[in-house]
């Protein structure tokens, strides 16, 4: 599904839905957890600030201690650094009790409910660049990687999720900001090219992940 002209709080009002949904299903289980994945760099955080705002608005049995929050991708820093991605999901989402699992901590990657990923516009997505050649079969949940160029705003090395476990979800969600990019996503969609999201999208759909996207 493709949403046009989406705004901050339009998505951030998706994402609430989406929570509450995911709550309804899972809360007549005994043991269960809800797991997302969230992108890095300036165009989600201001949308987490408006979700995290409306923690007021969600199902009042609404437990953000069973919510999980993994970043796609991040920067090798420390987490106080202004580059590192987790310790802004930590500062944005712990507050509200939910838990934060860094990659550098995981060998493993269970099963999530919503991975939210966003696109450069050499069609990498989280820190799976073209140069890094990623692959839908590759054996490891977590790789570390030197994107090559090194973007010239961010020049450190990345820890990600790679494909499998990015695929290994529920549904996927994209925020596509720009025409630059709007067209390189559009090519991956109907198979012209072999960037990483295109082989993602290739998969999920074989998959028949579903896919919302925000434009």
């Amino acid at each position: 599904m493709i949403i046009e002209g989406a705004s901050d709080a339009a998505i951030a009002d998706w994402l609430e839905q989406a929570l509450v949904r995911l709550w309804a299903r899972r809360e007549d289980e005994s043991d269960w957890d809800i797991g997302i994945a969230v992108p890095g760099g300036s165009t989600p955080f201001p949308i987490i600030e408006q979700l995290m705002a409306r923690h007021t608005g969600f199902d009042p049995d609404f437990d953000f201690s069973r919510l999980f929050v993994y970043p796609t991708d991040d920067r090798i820093v420390p987490e106080t650094h202004e580059a590192s991605n987790t310790g802004k999901i930590r500062a944005l989402f712990e507050p509200k009790g939910a838990g934060i699992r860094p990659l550098a901590d995981l060998e493993t990657v269970p099963e999530l409910d919503l991975v939210w990923l966003g696109m450069g516009d050499d069609g990498h997505i989280a820190s799976l660049f073209p140069n890094t050649d990623p692959q839908v079969d590759d054996p490891q949940a977590v790789r570390v990687l030197t994107p090559d160029p090194l973007p010239p705003h961010a020049p450190f090395d990345r820890i990600t999720l790679t494909l499998p476990s990015l695929l290994n979800t529920r549904e996927l969600l994209f925020v596509i900001r720009g025409d630059d990019k709007r067209a390189v996503f559009n090519a991956a969609m109907r198979g012209e090219h072999d960037l990483p999201i295109a082989r993602l999208l290739g998969a999920a759909r074989a998959r028949g992940i579903p896919v919302t996207v925000f434009v």
